[in-house]
C-alpha cells in the first residue's frame, strides 16, 4: 500500500534522485537549492508517495500570479510530478494529485492549473485522466540577437 505525504528535508536524496529522472539534464547542485527553498516555502506543497519507506513517485507545486487558461487569480499550479516505472497506471498519480488538490482548497483556491510540452502526449492523458481539461496550446518562438 502505497502513502501519500508532505515531502520533508529526510526525503531529500530520493526527492533529488526522482526529480533529475523527470528533468534529466539539470544540474544536481540546483535540484538541492530547489528542494531547500520549497521546503521552505508554506506556498510551493511537495508530496511523495511512500511504499514501505520508499519514495516510489512525487508531485510539487506552486502559487502562480497567473495561470493560462485558468479564470482565477492567483493560482494552484501543478509544477510537475513523477511516478516510477514499477507503480504507474496503479492510481499513484491522481493520489499525488489529489493531495495538491486538497492543500489548495483549504487555502481557498477553487481551480487548479498544470502544464505539458505539445508533443507529450502522455502526460495530456494523465492530465486527463486526474481531472484536467486542456484550455490552450501556445508555441514557443525564439530569435537571437547577434
Amino acid at each position: 500500500m502505497v502513502e501519500i505525504r508532505r515531502l520533508k528535508e529526510t526525503d531529500r536524496d530520493a526527492w533529488r534522485r526522482q526529480r533529475l529522472l523527470l528533468w534529466p539534464g539539470h544540474v544536481e547542485a540546483e535540484f538541492d537549492t530547489d528542494i531547500t527553498q520549497m521546503l521552505a516555502n508554506p506556498d510551493t506543497p511537495t508530496f511523495g508517495g511512500f511504499e514501505g519507506g520508499e519514495l516510489v513517485g512525487f508531485a510539487e507545486a506552486s502559487v502562480r500570479p497567473y495561470g493560462a487558461g485558468c479564470e482565477t487569480s492567483p493560482v494552484a499550479w501543478l509544477e510537475g510530478i513523477y511516478v516510477a516505472p514499477s507503480h504507474r497506471r496503479q492510481g499513484l498519480g491522481r493520489g499525488l494529485v489529489d493531495a495538491i488538490a486538497s492543500w489548495a482548497r483549504e487555502r481557498g483556491f477553487s481551480e487548479m492549473g498544470s502544464d505539458a510540452a505539445i508533443y507529450n502526449t502522455t502526460s495530456h492523458l494523465s492530465h486527463a485522466g486526474w481531472g484536467f481539461e486542456e484550455t490552450e496550446r501556445i508555441v514557443l518562438f525564439r530569435r537571437k540577437l547577434t
